[in-house]
């Protein structure tokens, strides 16, 4: 990966104390040479744990903002003087997002808003957000509100005018070993012997931490802007999963719950109309002209009614592989 994009640079990433924060930090602080990097959250404790890792010493490019990204003023004082913005700060529980509708559209709708107007009038170059496949045919509100957050973003490409302000985002599916996964859960469940399964067809796509960070960077690296990334990733089905986290278990059946789909979604068939392949990405035009096409060279058009789904997606994960991918975690 090149240095040049990142090196000298102001970040900022929002929701910078999480999961996906410490390894974008790590992994930067580790391969470039930041000017600044803004770690911007609202939880004060996160970042003092985090702060033990990555000290904001005067040798250090590391600065935290306490913030909330429903607050425009501190997300303007923030985003004074920086160049690229990563925008993972979100609700992103599905039963809490459903109980507590009205703080999941303010954080993860109003609070998207409330960056893309920060970033056009501080100047930031680089603005991506992080979605998932939820936001495709959404039957929840998490996935609702990411949906919004999807068009927002890529609405405030052209929102931004002659400025040289650029939007993007990036879609990908569960991450490997996540808090709140199916991983730690049938981890957790194994040592008592049983583990619940919501539906045998069940089928999700994966990624790791660190790979969800390097998919982000190149896609800045490589943004013009209104563009939607997608990742080409493994799935695996939920009995293939549970067999090779607790393969001795006995298998309780639950039901799906509300808010759940049997199989997801990366790129719907309306959506490949405006889609190009790349080797390893589809990527999402805002609209399939010659000129946006022409940012892509080698990129090829999706076939009619395309569809990128786990339940059909020629990239099956092995009970070996998922082992590597989970290391010293399984």
């Amino acid at each position: 990966m090149s240095k040049s994009m990142f090196s000298g640079k102001n970040i900022l990433i929002t929701g910078g104390t999480g999961s996906f924060g410490k390894k974008f930090i790590e992994i930067v602080l580790a391969e470039h040479d930041p000017q600044r990097l803004i770690v911007f959250s609202r939880d004060e404790l996160k970042q003092h744990d985090m702060r033990q890792q990555f000290p904001d010493d005067p040798n250090s490019p590391v600065r935290y903002f306490i913030g909330d990204v429903r607050d425009k003023d501190r997300l303007y004082r923030a985003f004074h003087g920086v160049d690229i913005v990563v925008h993972a700060a979100a609700l992103k529980q599905v039963p809490a997002c459903e109980y507590n509708p009205f703080e999941a559209v303010q954080t993860n709708i109003i609070g998207c808003k409330n960056v893309i107007d920060a970033a056009i009038d501080c100047g930031a170059k680089h603005v991506l957000t992080i979605s998932t496949d939820k936001a495709v045919n959404p039957v929840n509100l998490y996935g609702a509100t990411k949906l919004c957050a999807e068009k927002l973003f890529i609405d405030g490409h052209a929102y931004a005018g002659p400025r040289d302000t650029r939007f993007s985002c990036a879609r990908y599916g569960n991450v490997v070993g996540s808090r709140g996964s199916v991983i730690p859960i049938f981890l957790e469940q194994k040592q008592k012997g049983r583990i619940t399964i919501t539906d045998p067809k069940m089928t999700r796509f994966w990624i790791t931490l660190e790979q969800g960070v390097r998919f982000v960077m190149r896609c800045i690296e490589q943004m013009h802007g209104g563009e939607m990334f997608i990742p080409k990733i493994p799935s695996m089905n939920i009995m293939e999963l549970a067999k090779a986290l607790a393969p001795d278990c006995r298998v309780e059946f639950i039901g799906i719950r509300p808010g759940e789909k049997l199989h997801e979604v990366l790129v719907s068939e309306e959506e490949s109309r405006y889609g190009l392949e790349l080797d390893d990405r589809f990527v999402l035009l805002p609209i399939k002209t010659e000129r946006a096409m022409k940012n892509w060279p080698g990129g090829r058009p999706l076939p009619q009614g395309f569809r990128y789904s786990s339940d059909d997606n020629p990239h099956h994960l092995t009970a070996g592989e998922l082992m590597k991918l989970l290391g010293p975690v399984a």
